[in-house]
């Protein structure tokens, strides 16, 4: 799947002084927000706030390393997670809702920190032997992020950069992240703007993803692994399939076969829970039921799609095997 790259992307950008122009340019975007596709215009920098929640700090709500992610990214030690707090599409069912749905404090918040501190939870999670830096929910902080990238650079910072978005992305953004980025991770969440209308901050989203998409492919390519399976550059796509919303699925898994790659590696995630404000929509107010995620996996093997991540798939097909024979079930992993 082509040539693991030695170094992250942003060390070269780092020693040329791109980093650092790279930085400035983002953060000038704070002063009329246009970070994002919503373009809420409020000046971050004087502690204005719009649909994120954050002014001109960070907020990072948890860091660890974390062993749930996908295989190529987990590795020995875990991938290094840092969870930022807000976030531009504020989904009803968020699995993670009380770290999305945050107050209105912005760089008043206990949770606000600056480029250093940042950069140190860095360098700590490299110290910890993580195997890469993965940015949980980054669209709305990647001023933040590139400022403290630099200082962490410049303090020894040798790990692949993971972009873990919800790809409501705006293009201008990311290109400014060309070069930095190692392995960009959006979710691809809904087709219809009907859905995305419903449950999210936009209904622009399906547009706003598949333009994202695109730019994050033409940047890093598909998924290039090393010899130990550990991810080093690429684009890897999350989709989680909702309840009663297959036809979506389908739509999802065939465009990224068809204009994406068919060589994209994919995770179909199984683990919807209604959480969140989820019990106030019927149709979304269960868990996913097995032959929904069968159905799931049969339409990108319809599609085209040959690399699926196999953290749990093996033993979950097993157990879908079962719900067949008895006569139906959920999945859920909690």
């Amino acid at each position: 799947m082509g040539k693991a790259q030695k170094k992250p992307g942003y060390l070269h950008l780092f020693k040329r002084g791109e980093l650092g122009r790279r930085r400035d340019r983002a953060r000038e975007m704070l002063r009329g927000c246009d970070l994002c596709p919503h373009g809420c215009g409020v000046d971050r920098l004087a502690g204005e706030v719009g649909i994120c929640r954050n002014g001109a700090l960070a907020r990072v709500a948890s860091y660890g390393p974390h062993f749930g992610e996908e295989t190529p990214l987990v590795g020995r030690h875990g991938s290094g997670t840092i969870f930022f707090a807000g976030c531009n599409l504020l989904c009803v069912f968020c699995q993670n809702y009380g770290i999305s749905h945050i107050d209105r404090q912005g760089d008043k918040a206990a949770d606000a920190v600056d480029e250093r501190d940042l950069a140190a939870v860095m360098l700590e999670l490299q110290e910890r032997g993580c195997g890469n830096i993965n940015l949980v929910t980054p669209s709305h902080v990647v001023p933040q992020i590139l400022g403290a990238l630099e200082h962490a650079a410049g303090r020894g910072l040798r790990l692949p950069l993971v972009y873990n978005s919800g790809g409501f992305d705006s293009v201008n953004t990311l290109k400014l992240l060309a070069g930095v980025v190692d392995i960009y991770m959006p979710d691809c969440k809904f087709w219809s703007g009907e859905s995305s209308r419903r449950y999210t901050a936009t209904g622009r989203y399906p547009e706003v993803m598949r333009r994202a998409l695109r730019e994050m492919h033409a940047q890093v390519g598909d998924l290039v692994l090393d010899e130990r399976g550990a991810a080093c550059r690429g684009l890897l796509v999350r989709h989680l399939v909702m309840p009663g919303h297959l036809d979506e699925t389908r739509r999802i898994l065939r465009f990224i076969a068809r204009e994406i790659s068919p060589d994209t590696y994919v995770n179909i995630m199984d683990q919807y829970r209604p959480e969140g404000r989820a019990h106030e929509f019927p149709e979304i107010g269960r868990h996913l039921e097995a032959e929904e995620y069968r159905r799931a996996l049969d339409y990108a093997d319809q599609a085209g799609l040959h690399r699926l991540d196999r953290r749990d798939l093996s033993a979950l097909l097993r157990l879908l095997d079962l719900d067949g024979a008895s006569g139906g079930g959920s999945v859920s992993r909690t």
